[in-house]
């Protein structure tokens, strides 16, 4: 057990993440302080999906867009591989940001919606010409046999539209945005006392307002 006389002022200190806050702007703030202390991919972020028959599977992709005005949350990805195949089925998902550098990880959940073609496009184009290429030849998640099959394709691609420096975006290569109906800040602290937050998303139409609580500590 931990003993009391052990705990300090700061792990007995009230909740450091602010009531009332915008978690957008929240998000904002740690996503900034994550960037410079993160040493690999500071926008990696869990992506749970599930079947219909709630099979749930995840895996990390990278994080292309958020906020207000993008709507939530943006990712891209192959639609014909298995997330993609689970995101068609079931337009829910829930998103998981863990910063081990800062001690903190954020979860949002809520519905998915498809970006616009246009979009999709001018994200996939901003790649690298290599990257471009590595994407279209791509059967993401099917059996392949050997892994030269995959190589043939890369360099067949490369060579026809090298001249042109760029790569038409195969239809099943698109994006969707995560619009967040609930999202949680989590603050690691000394003896497991950690300090978790969460908003809610609540009403309808004109009437949506963020609402948030304190939740009790995760101990395992």
């Amino acid at each position: 057990m931990t003993n009391p006389e052990s705990l300090n002022e700061t792990q007995l200190a009230d909740s450091a993440i602010p009531a009332g806050a915008d978690p957008y702007v929240l998000f904002d703030e740690w996503f900034a302080q994550a960037q410079g202390s993160e040493p690999n991919d500071p926008n990696a972020m869990a992506l749970a999906t599930a079947t219909p028959e709630g099979r749930p599977s995840v895996r990390m992709v990278l994080l292309k867009g958020h906020g207000v005005d993008e709507g939530g949350f943006t990712f891209f990805t192959n639609a014909q591989s298995r997330k993609g195949g689970e995101i068609r089925a079931n337009m829910h998902a829930s998103l998981l940001f863990h910063w081990k550098s800062l001690r903190r990880q954020i979860r949002i959940e809520g519905p998915l919606i498809e970006v616009s073609p246009q979009r999709a496009d001018a994200y996939f184009h901003s790649r690298p010409y290599k990257s471009q290429v590595g994407s279209a030849a791509s059967d993401q998640s099917r059996p392949l046999p050997e892994r030269q099959a995959y190589l043939d394709r890369v360099e067949a691609l490369w060579a026809r539209h090298e001249g042109e420096g760029k790569v038409p975006r195969p239809d099943h290569w698109t994006g969707f945005t995560l619009k967040p109906e609930s999202i949680e800040f989590w603050r690691d602290r000394d003896n497991r006392l950690h300090d978790r937050r969460l908003f809610t998303l609540e009403g309808a139409g004109d009437s949506l307002q963020w609402t948030d609580t304190l939740l009790s500590i995760r101990t395992a």
